[in-house]
């Protein structure tokens, strides 16, 4: 076995721990800048982990009786977005380069929205159902956008290997018209696909009362809430990979390091964003997603003109 796949096999051994123990502390720094920003004491950075043990103690309280399925979409929310973290080079090779490519990646990002979807049919409550219409309707408009930023560097790079594709392949001829159109597009929607304001529009809870998630408690709504928090870490080192690559060949632990370095700059923004926007109406963010879906179209087809 070579040192680059040697590198690749532990990386995708470590990513899913690495995550799972890194996602609180990036949520409790999300709030705590948030807290500074809004002239606020806040809560300690290790609150999160806390919440989530706390919740994991309760009791578990479900109203009704609840299909299977829908009660399993709240384990597999968690379950996609650690299996997804499995396909990021973070810090290392793409893992699984081997067992998947870019379309197994679209496929992966779209059902974590599904399991929201169901969660919500689950709970039944008009509020959660109020909160499911607006994830589809967000869904149908957003989730294009990462697929075409995939799909581009697919076609720049002339390959759907993952190793390839998420290793800055937007730029892979410079900076082409297609890459910068592409990089505003998914700074403009990145808040969206992490559900945080000012497009936290299915959850907002002054208006729907955690929408989705209103009817769950207990181990559950930690579950959905460490869902959450993966998703973050996550959607940001996919960000990283396909937009600010640079450093990734460093040797092990430097490169590991800056790359961690640089998911911490992408959560730093997203707090910033958050803590000074308004929330969007469903209305303000559909016409939003709408024009951004319509440049990444012609980021694609500048993209197969090899622009």
């Amino acid at each position: 076995m070579s040192g680059g796949e040697t590198l690749s096999t532990l990386g995708g051994l470590l990513n899913v721990p690495i995550v799972l123990a890194a996602a609180p502390l990036f949520e409790g720094v999300l709030r705590k800048v948030t807290a500074v920003v809004q002239s606020r004491q806040g809560p300690p950075i290790t609150q999160p982990y806390l919440d989530l043990l706390k919740l994991l103690g309760k009791e578990d309280i479900e109203s009704g009786e609840i299909p299977v399925a829908q009660r399993a979409a709240v384990w597999l929310a968690l379950a996609t977005a650690l299996t997804l973290a499995r396909f990021v080079p973070m810090g290392f090779p793409a893992p699984m380069d081997p067992g998947g490519d870019v379309i197994l990646l679209i496929y992966l990002m779209t059902f974590s929205g599904i399991c929201t979807l169901l969660m919500a049919m689950a709970a039944g409550s008009t509020y959660s159902l109020m909160g499911m219409s607006r994830e589809m309707m967000t869904m149908i408009a957003l989730e294009p956008l990462f697929a075409v930023a995939l799909v581009v560097g697919a076609v720049h790079t002339h390959s759907l290997r993952l190793n390839a594709v998420l290793d800055g392949s937007v730029y892979a001829v410079g900076a082409p018209i297609s890459g910068i159109l592409l990089l505003g597009v998914l700074a403009l929607s990145f808040q969206a696909f992490v559900q945080r304001v000012p497009f936290d529009i299915s959850e907002a809870e002054t208006e729907l009362m955690e929408g989705p998630l209103l009817e769950y408690s207990g181990p559950k709504l930690a579950l959905c809430k460490y869902a959450q928090m993966v998703k973050l870490v996550v959607y940001s080192g996919l960000f990283v990979a396909l937009f600010a690559p640079w450093g990734s060949g460093l040797a092990f632990p430097l490169g590991w390091l800056w790359f961690w370095a640089k998911v911490l700059v992408v959560v730093l923004l997203v707090t910033l964003v958050a803590a000074t926007h308004a929330r969007y109406r469903i209305d303000q963010a559909l016409k939003l997603f709408a024009g951004l879906l319509a440049v990444s179209m012609v980021a694609l087809v500048c993209a197969t003109f090899g622009y």
